[in-house]
């Protein structure tokens, strides 16, 4: 069984971060990846398995969750750098160019850091989900400048449907110094 689909879902509510976690688990075969409070007073809840268990568990959370839902994703086929970039553990030799998108929403940011990776040849450097940022999130890439841009407009266009663009920008040839500054 395919275990490369994550499904998420962003409450305002961490009581009900913790009811809908269980009945995400209860209602199909999905592996718990990180449940937690996130920066706001927020609560997320991110599950892996197969496509069809996660597609169920999140209907599931969704409708337990009721009007504590800010946001959900089903993502069918997740690109091979998001977990490492989410961790941390991305080994980047050096920034090729740069490039970063900024959202108001974790559930968009990883939506949009998926598309970034898929959309152009760049190695995604860190994605950062709401601790010490007030409940918004960052994804950075490195590649040439034309696949930073791609991606980033790829990403920023994600984002940009849900309304919960903060920013995005591609920086040619950055300083070594913004690495040590990024994981």
């Amino acid at each position: 069984m395919a275990r490369n689909s994550i499904g998420l879902i962003e409450l305002s509510s961490i009581a009900a971060g913790f009811l809908v976690c269980d009945c995400m688990l209860k209602t199909a075969d999905v592996e718990l990846v990180l449940a937690r409070t996130i920066c706001s007073g927020k609560y997320m809840v991110l599950i892996r398995g197969d496509v069809g268990a996660i597609q169920a568990a999140v209907d599931a959370g969704k409708q337990a969750g009721d009007f504590s839902i800010i946001d959900t994703f089903v993502i069918a086929n997740l690109h091979e750098d998001i977990f490492p970039a989410i961790s941390g553990t991305t080994n980047v030799g050096q920034l090729e160019s740069l490039g970063i998108v900024e959202s108001f929403s974790v559930t968009s940011l990883i939506e949009a850091a998926d598309a970034m990776a898929k959309a152009a040849n760049v190695r995604l450097v860190e994605v950062r989900l709401a601790m010490a940022l007030g409940g918004k999130a960052f994804a950075s890439c490195t590649g040439s400048v034309s696949a930073v841009r791609t991606a980033v407009d790829a990403g920023a266009q994600v984002i940009g449907r849900k309304g919960l663009l903060v920013n995005k920008v591609v920086i040619p040839q950055p300083r070594p110094e913004l690495l040590r500054e990024m994981i």
